[in-house]
């Protein structure tokens, strides 16, 4: 019950929670002041799309490196690196006299970002691992949250301030995010919640047989098995279902805008209507874990969120202008599969170093594939000249998530790929 748990899972609750706030801010408030700063910065076709690309990029990157640095640092300190890195990024990049550096520091914040996104699951199967699916339901919703708010916010900040105080003014609600992590990093005290009691080393494969392999896992005498992530059915599963997802999603921050505003809308309509795509994620981060969680396997939630993908793109392909709302909502509602994807890391394996293992390899490699959503869909409308070309590249893509959806989602544990 909630009075059982101890003053210590309420502190790393609620660094769990701020810091998810903290996770997308970054990425979507830049979105609808690309002509504002485009004043300062110069930002052409190629340029939109590579930004619209840094985050999966930056998110592959750093997410696939985080499970290795574990090894040497502990889940509360990495967080608080991470933070640190997103706060430097967001705030040094309004400073930058040039675009290319303005770039650079964008990849700081978001490298910032991607650490967070990959500690997150791992922390919750730590400290929570009896209220995973309430847990992901409440930081997930914050990060929907954390999303919509500087979409909608970004134009009417910049028009009051200027674009440098709309971008930097999320890097506040980062310092913010790093309180309970300090105190919990000080603190001797801090301990997981009922039911969470350490597993002894003996019971669990240790950083070593959890680290990604290039190679097969050699035999050996360890008590678990070497988990060669390349190798497993359920590791590539959440990669394409959360990869696929996020391609969807980023190519919708980065060039809704745009396709709104070339069909008549007006600059802020468009920044609403981007907040409304982004704020759907609200009811649907709170909802689909908790629904999820009770599932023994939750493919046909899959299929109604591939469904509203589809309406919301025909929509938006065939009839901008009229019914935006509709077809915005129903597009919006279609990355309901993300939640879903970051329940079953701590739903698919069967301790906390099975869930960084597969966070890592699964956002990392998924963030990987996501990165050329942004910037094929830009590429496909300069080459076609229509939006045709682009909408149906993301209607490919959705085969591709339904297919890993299908393999993760089956009740199969990751260290079961490895058995012997």
């Amino acid at each position: 019950m909630v009075r059982n748990i101890p003053r210590s899972a309420w502190l790393i609750g609620a660094g769990i929670i701020l810091t998810a706030l903290t996770l997308r801010g970054a990425v979507t408030v830049v979105p609808p002041l690309i002509s504002t700063i485009n004043h300062d910065l110069p930002m052409g076709t190629a340029i939109i799309g590579i930004l619209g690309m840094l985050p999966t990029a930056a998110f592959a990157l750093f997410g696939f490196l985080t499970p290795y640095v574990i090894r040497w640092a502990s889940l509360e300190r990495l967080i608080v690196i991470s933070i640190l890195a997103g706060i430097v990024g967001q705030v040094a990049r309004v400073f930058a006299p040039n675009t290319p550096l303005f770039l650079v520091f964008s990849v700081v914040a978001f490298g910032g970002l991607g650490a967070g996104n990959v500690l997150l699951p791992p922390l919750v199967k730590k400290y929570f691992p009896t209220k995973v699916g309430l847990m992901t339901a409440l930081y997930v919703t914050a990060l929907s949250l954390g999303t919509a708010l500087p979409a909608q916010f970004s134009v009417p900040l910049a028009d009051a301030a200027g674009w440098q105080f709309a971008l930097s003014s999320w890097a506040a609600i980062s310092v913010v995010a790093l309180v309970p992590w300090l105190l919990a990093v000080i603190s001797p005290r801090t301990t997981p919640a009922p039911g969470t009691a350490p597993i002894p080393p003996s019971a669990v494969a240790g950083p070593e047989e959890l680290k990604v392999h290039s190679r097969p896992g050699q035999k050996g005498g360890a008590a678990a098995p070497r988990m060669n992530l390349w190798r497993s059915p359920t590791a590539w599963g959440l990669t394409l279902m959360f990869g696929c997802t996020s391609l969807n999603t980023y190519a919708m921050f980065a060039w809704l805008p745009e396709i709104l505003t070339q069909a008549g809308l007006d600059r802020s309509h468009a920044g609403s209507m981007l907040a409304l795509f982004a704020a759907l994620g609200l009811p649907m981060s709170l909802l689909i874990p908790l629904l999820a969680a009770k599932m023994r396997n939750p493919f046909p939630v899959v299929l109604v969120m591939l469904a509203c993908f589809v309406a919301g793109y025909l929509g938006l392909l065939l009839s901008p202008a009229s019914g935006t709302w509709l077809w915005v909502s129903l597009a919006g509602l279609g990355p309901g599969t993300f939640p879903l994807s970051l329940l079953l890391i701590n739903h698919r394996t069967r301790t906390h170093l099975g869930a960084g293992a597969l966070s890592g390899f699964g956002q990392g490699m998924g963030y990987a594939l996501a990165c050329v959503g942004p910037l094929f869909f830009g590429l496909l409308r300069q080459w076609t000249g229509s939006w045709t070309a682009p909408f149906m590249f993301l209607f490919a893509t959705l085969v591709l998530l339904g297919a890993g959806a299908y393999i993760i989602c089956r009740p199969k544990m990751l260290e079961d790929d490895f058995a012997r």
